[in-house]
């Protein structure tokens, strides 16, 4: 029997298609780098760059049959799934902002009144007690995360912490906030 190295493209994929992890290892040590490359190209950031070749080979574990070896190379077929996806996701940021900026500006022509800016400074002040009730580990979590604007990835790297730790933190202090959010008589945390 050969060596899984000694498999073609097409051989691995069909063992992929029988759940094979080996076989995928072996793909991604084949062409792993190069769809990492033409996502980071593309993408002109590392960390999503990462998540389009885990979605490429993700989706190549989950529907190996969407390959075709009569139509082109496995190597074709990954590069063209993560030009795809890096597209897509360039586009959906791209999106994003433009919808970020409109809000901006709708929400600074609609005008802000005294009544708003009472209130405002009111709920500031009972979101800082809230705060001050955390534990510091969730309090820290989550200042990072809201009000630094850090993903939960940088908050992890940032508190040398693992990510779903992170999550786990910002998730648990976010209830107790609400807790004590609607306790005060702030509406719209009760949700």
């Amino acid at each position: 029997m050969p060596q899984i190295d000694e498999f073609s493209d097409a051989q691995l994929v069909t063992s992929i298609a029988r759940y094979s992890e080996v076989a995928l290892a072996e793909v991604y040590r084949r062409h792993g780098g190069a769809v990492y490359g033409l996502a980071k190209r593309v993408l002109h950031n590392p960390a999503e760059a990462e998540d389009v070749t885990q979605e490429v080979f993700l989706r190549l574990w989950n529907q190996p049959d969407r390959f075709d070896a009569a139509r082109g190379s496995l190597r074709s077929f990954l590069l063209a799934q993560a030009h795809g996806r890096a597209v897509d996701a360039v586009r959906s940021s791209s999106s994003r902002r433009l919808r970020e900026a409109r809000d901006a500006v709708r929400t600074a022509e609609a005008g802000y009144d005294l009544q708003h800016e009472v209130w405002d400074l009111a709920v500031a002040d009972q979101v800082t007690r809230a705060m001050g009730e955390l534990p510091e580990e969730e309090r820290r979590a989550i200042e990072l995360a809201y009000f630094d604007g850090h993903t939960y990835r940088e908050v992890a790297l940032l508190l040398d912490q693992p990510e779903g730790t992170v999550k786990s933190r910002i998730r648990n202090g976010m209830r107790r906030m609400r807790a004590v959010l609607t306790d005060a008589g702030v509406r719209g945390v009760d949700a």
